[in-house]
């Protein structure tokens, strides 16, 4: 059996199924029993309704899930069970979500769209096992061996994901995590009428936060993700190319996050003298931190993250806030605005679980430098 690795192909998988979850069953309201099994619409006859889209988005929505599934359990060293789980994966995904459709008034459940699917999963395990036995992922395992630490790649992935976190427009841009007031009021619902309802802090009037604070605010939240590459990247052209990246992805996420919320005339409209002043900041902080070591960089992320989460729980949300939330979730994007949504809200504590751990770890054998 080949050695097992440690692959970012899992990861990837889990994020690729929790989008799928919430696309099938979004917006998770008005269940409702229509008496019948869940499992009817197999039986049903063919629906005349489909479109060539339709066919295109069922078949390749599921491609990428059985091509991770299956490339994760063979770079595990298990590739006899990975086409079968590449395989089976997808189809038993899809089995369960269409039946779970046959509840919700604004879904319908297909016996074409559960094929599809399940051909799509077979499709990728199909392309993942090719890939291993042809040795089509050697590129990619050299550029792991030289750019990458051997660290979990769990790190990496949220590292990645920061740019979708992004797109959900904030209060305050580039703002991550601010769910301080909403988690007071979900849990005020909860215990209303309850002895423990008296327990919970009251909520104040927050003042607005100053053009300076603002600045440091964001200067803080885009600083985070470099300092998480640079607590997983020992080295400095590595740092380098992730300091280049970063200042090229951070502005155009920026600008397509207002393009898709207020239009494309007003995608720089977001660039006000406080926030270009954060992201000034931002940069030279980076620069600054290019020869810092691991461990220093997973420490700073720790104290970056708690004051920046400090300011921005403490921010107001503005009436004109909630009017471009509502472009989100009424508009074209009300399919994906949700887990958009969730992704701003608790990716800066999926950064502080991996900062913690990774300030906390024993330096790698595979790399001494800057350990």
């Amino acid at each position: 059996m080949p050695a097992s690795r440690r692959t970012i192909a899992a990861p990837l998988a889990l994020c690729w199924l929790v989008l799928i979850v919430h696309a099938s069953l979004y917006p998770f309201s008005g269940w409702r029993s229509q008496d019948m099994p869940p499992w009817s619409y197999l039986e049903a006859p063919w629906s005349p309704y489909w479109t060539g889209f339709d066919v295109w988005l069922n078949l390749v929505g599921y491609l990428p899930l059985g091509f991770l599934f299956a490339l994760a359990l063979a770079r595990s060293g298990h590739i006899r069970w990975a086409w079968w789980l590449g395989l089976l994966g997808p189809a038993l995904l899809s089995l369960l979500l269409e039946g779970l459709q046959s509840y919700l008034p604004q879904r319908v459940p297909s016996r074409l769209d559960l094929l599809l699917n399940a051909a799509g999963g077979g499709l990728g395990a199909l392309l993942a096992l090719l890939f291993v036995r042809w040795r089509l992922i050697t590129p990619w395992n050299r550029f792991r061996e030289d750019w990458l630490s051997h660290e979990p790649p769990v790190g990496y992935v949220v590292l990645l994901l920061w740019p979708l976190a992004l797109l959900y427009p904030t209060p305050v841009p580039y703002g991550l995590g601010q769910v301080w007031a909403r988690a007071l009021s979900a849990l005020g619902d909860w215990l209303q009428d309850t002895p423990f309802s008296q327990w919970l802090p009251v909520q104040a009037e927050a003042p607005a936060l100053s053009p300076l604070v603002q600045a440091l605010a964001v200067a803080l939240s885009l600083w985070t993700p470099l300092l998480l590459g640079f607590a997983q990247l020992p080295r400095l052209r590595q740092r380098l190319w992730l300091v280049l990246a970063w200042g090229l992805v951070a502005p155009a996420v920026g600008a397509l996050s207002a393009a898709l919320t207020y239009g494309p005339s007003r995608a720089w409209d977001g660039f006000t003298p406080p926030i270009c002043l954060g992201l000034g900041l931002a940069a030279s902080l980076g620069l600054a931190g290019l020869w810092l070591s691991r461990r220093a960089s997973a420490v700073l992320l720790l104290l970056a993250l708690g004051l920046a989460l400090g300011l921005l729980n403490g921010a107001p949300e503005s009436p004109y806030f909630a009017v471009s939330l509502g472009a989100w979730s009424q508009g074209p994007f009300m399919r994906i605005h949700g887990l958009s949504q969730w992704l701003g809200w608790l990716w800066p504590y999926a950064a502080l679980g991996v900062g913690l751990r990774l300030a906390l770890r024993v330096p790698s054998p595979h790399y001494n430098a800057q350990a």
